[in-house]
């Protein structure tokens, strides 16, 4: 259980951006942090997040884009703050040549922050300051092979919106920083405060070790064959129902035959792996987010039975959904 909210402190926070980096990535945790604060404001609480833009020395610092931000601090091992957030850039490895002493920065402070988080390709700061040995973490899908070659010693998770690994925390790319944000939010102010913040951004409490950078609501949108693509989603809204391939085919009008292989085609995936997928989401949504019981969430998703769950469950995260329940669920 969450400690009350009263009881909580200022904590101080620094963005750590450097020449190139991604602007969005920046933004959208100062974001989260700002809406906090007003949140906490509004129920006249105190406490709250202090939040400085931080580089290598002070001054302007020029984004991906357009923008640019006034780096107010310079990192130092003289004013660590509670938490830490490094940025991503598109072009990582210019960045880590270019701007090598956030590098040693790390190296330095990781052992003794109490918390830092790297945002997308911003883990590569992390790895190559030594702090990602031996730990889970995850980047943007589109560099973790990368970052794989680069550091074996990393245990890259390519698949996770973010981890936390002790007082270390990696997001996935660009928006999933503000799911990281919330998260952090979450732990030292409640979920209520962190589910405010969440509807008051119109985005959603991601859980933490939940979705995935490849959820099935993400794959249907890179659909190309718009049929598919419409079928995908009624799929995700009637996954109680018969979707065997007799019943799909016919629902748009293709042979059993062609239907299996358009569907292959367009999506990587059988029709059969796409269902398991969506009905494993729902369940695990379903798992965290009320108190069902597994007889309604099997009926539900159209899982038929708790074992067919089950095996579902272990295979794809290797714990049964009873367990999934215990370590998530925000209704214990």
């Amino acid at each position: 259980m969450h400690k009350e909210v009263q009881h909580y402190k200022t904590h101080t926070v620094d963005i750590i951006i450097y020449p190139g980096f991604k602007a969005l990535e920046a933004i959208g945790p100062l974001k989260v942090f700002d809406y906090t604060n007003s949140c906490l404001r509004q129920r006249q609480l105190a406490g709250g997040y202090q939040v400085a833009i931080a580089s290598t020395k002070i001054g302007m610092i020029v984004s991906d884009t357009l923008m640019a931000l006034e780096a107010t601090k310079a990192i130092s091992m003289l004013a660590l703050p509670d938490l830490a957030l490094i940025v991503g850039a598109p072009d990582i490895e210019k960045a880590l040549k270019d701007s090598f002493e956030i590098v040693e920065w790390v190296t330095s402070a990781a052992p003794k922050m109490q918390r830092l988080a790297a945002l997308c390709t911003g883990s590569f700061f992390l790895a190559e300051g030594g702090a990602l040995d031996g730990r889970r973490a995850t980047t943007h899908w589109r560099f973790s092979e990368l970052l794989s070659k680069k550091y074996p010693a990393v245990k890259v998770d390519a698949d996770a919106i973010f981890i936390r690994e002790g007082n270390i925390w990696t997001s996935a790319g660009v928006t999933a920083g503000m799911d990281l944000a919330l998260a952090i939010v979450e732990e030292d102010f409640g979920r209520e405060i962190a589910l405010e913040v969440a509807r008051d951004l119109v985005i959603y409490l991601k859980r933490p070790g939940g979705q995935s950078q490849f959820s099935v609501h993400l794959s249907s949108q890179m659909t190309t064959h718009p049929t598919i693509r419409e079928l995908q989603s009624w799929i995700m809204l009637h996954l109680g129902e018969d979707l065997s391939i007799p019943k799909l085919a016919a629902r748009v009008a293709m042979s059993e035959r062609n239907f299996a292989r358009v569907f292959q085609r367009e999506t990587a995936e059988s029709p059969a792996e796409f269902i398991e997928s969506a009905r494993f989401e729902v369940a695990r949504r379903m798992l965290e987010e009320n108190e069902s019981a597994l007889k309604q969430i099997v009926l539900k998703t159209g899982f038929r039975t708790e074992e067919k769950m089950r095996r579902v469950f272990q295979k794809k995260i290797g714990v049964t959904p009873k367990v999934y329940r215990e370590r998530f669920s925000t209704t214990l």
